[in-house]
């Protein structure tokens, strides 16, 4: 029972690193999906400039993706809030 309490104790002194840590995973997580969302929108406009023929399979797949990873770095965000407010 000793030990519990002082894991506890060591639990609660860290609670500001994990509060710090959550604060700079959302932040890269927002970062992160904005850098991949730009190279999703880049490589779809220069496979269009490419091959203009393929443009709405291009523009759906493109589409779908940046859903996905917005979809991802929202979770991440969400994640992270709750450990600053929980």
């Amino acid at each position: 029972m000793h030990l519990l309490s002082i894991i506890l104790d060591a639990a609660a002194n860290l609670a500001p690193f994990a509060k710090l840590g959550a604060g700079i995973g959302a932040g890269l997580a927002a970062i992160g999906a904005g850098i991949g969302v730009g190279l999703i929108g880049a490589s779809a406009l220069e496979s269009i400039a490419r091959q203009p023929e393929a443009m709405g399979d291009i523009r759906a797949n493109m589409i779908i993706t940046a859903a996905l990873v917005e979809g991802v770095a929202l979770f991440a965000v969400v994640v992270c809030v709750l450990i600053l407010f929980l």
